[in-house]
């Protein structure tokens, strides 16, 4: 592949990117409107795959190089996710430049990184760590904002780290980057003013608190089982994080602990269903609603949200709980208002108890919600209004 375009022709996209940020209200200072209008996306983007069927039907992730075309440059600075890698043990070539497979890296939606990056409220001076360096970019924004000797960056995979440092390098920049565990912390034990994940985690690990000081603030995406969110806390001298869930919304994949692939995940057998109802929460509602979904993951924190296929290829979307209960209710058809339930039938019992709460309280935004780690580890979640606690297990 032919190098990077000179700067003088991603300039204008550049420059398109970061107005485009701060019209929509991602990019709330000069100072963060400046760092994304100067350094280059495609730099750290040369390659991406974007989703599309083919001619056969097939969904496939299609490769593209920024380089290719003015059209691919183009693409590469507009406001959107770009997959950069592929779980290797389930990606499959299908054609001479596309594969199926999961996903397992990329580049982070860039109104989500400005936005999680204003929720840093980073001061002159500020030690950075990074959690999940990826392509290299949102360290290559650090970098640009702090000055690259306060920037630190760990990611699972050695080789997304050693393509980012020669990215990093290109673009000018060499902030401190090493492999390893993210969810361990930086291996060399310093401590940090601020901390930001770009993987999501199911509850800020014990590493990340011993490496903070009175007044770090902690930027990360906690998955929660059903839904999960962007929490902004601050440690105080004893340990304890607490915050809210910012008005930035996104999701990012999991925190791995091997650098190629997920691992698989262990689940119950689903139990035998036992009774078919009306029930006044629909798929529809489910899926429309952000900050309901968040609700349920606290009703019911060790659930999780699937879709459901039966013989006749109709969906259903399901919520199944750790013992192997389960209730679906169809996305689509005559029955939406029905649900058909496995096992204990109050699981979705607990889904209408939610539906009920959330309404009753006025539909809240999901940045009405508190989040809070205590020193042992355990989490909960508060309603900032009323006080209304929903507390969380620990978790790994």
């Amino acid at each position: 592949m032919s190098s990077a375009p000179p700067s003088t022709e991603a300039r204008p996209h550049m420059v398109a990117l970061a107005a485009t940020l701060v019209q929509a209200g991602a990019i709330r200072t000069t100072e963060w409107a400046r760092v994304f209008g100067d350094v280059p996306r495609h730099v750290f983007v040369p390659r991406w795959f974007e989703q599309e069927t083919n001619d056969k039907g097939i969904a496939v992730w299609r490769e593209h190089h920024s380089t290719a075309t003015p059209d691919d440059l183009a693409a590469v600075y507009r406001d959107l996710t770009l997959v950069i890698a592929l779980d290797p043990d389930t990606a499959e070539q299908v054609d001479t430049d596309a594969w199926t497979g999961i996903p397992t890296s990329s580049s982070t939606l860039p109104s989500l990184m400005a936005g999680m990056l204003e929720d840093l409220d980073l001061t002159e001076g500020c030690r950075v760590l990074e959690i999940g360096t990826g392509t290299g970019y949102n360290a290559a924004l650090l970098s640009a904002r702090l000055g690259e000797h306060l920037v630190y960056s760990v990611d699972i995979d050695p080789a997304l780290v050693l393509a980012a440092q020669e990215r990093l390098s290109t673009a000018g920049y060499t902030p401190q980057l090493v492999p390893g565990d993210g969810t361990l912390g930086y291996p060399t034990g310093e401590t940090f003013d601020r901390i930001i994940a770009t993987c999501s985690v199911p509850a800020i690990p014990a590493a990340w608190i011993e490496q903070s000081k009175p007044g770090t603030v902690i930027v990360s995406d906690i998955a929660l089982g059903i839904e999960g969110g962007i929490v902004r806390l601050e440690v105080d001298e004893t340990g304890h994080a607490a915050g809210r869930f910012t008005a930035t919304s996104g999701r990012f994949m999991a925190a791995r602990t091997d650098a190629r692939t997920y691992p698989a995940r262990q689940r119950p057998p689903l139990l035998p269903e036992t009774t078919t109802r009306p029930t006044a929460v629909t798929a529809a509602d489910i899926r429309e609603h952000y900050p309901f979904r968040l609700l349920l993951a606290f009703h019911l924190p060790e659930a999780e949200l699937v879709y459901h296929r039966d013989a006749a290829g109709a969906l259903s979307l399901q919520i199944q709980g750790p013992d192997g209960s389960w209730g679906r209710t169809p996305l689509a058809g005559d029955d939406t208002e029905l649900v058909t339930c496995g096992g204990d039938p109050a699981l979705w019992g607990q889904v209408e108890n939610a539906w009920r709460w959330w309404n009753t309280a006025g539909r809240p935004a999901h940045d009405r919600f508190a989040y809070a780690r205590k020193t042992d580890g355990s989490a909960y979640v508060r309603y900032i209004p009323d006080g209304t606690r929903w507390n969380l297990p620990a978790r790994g």
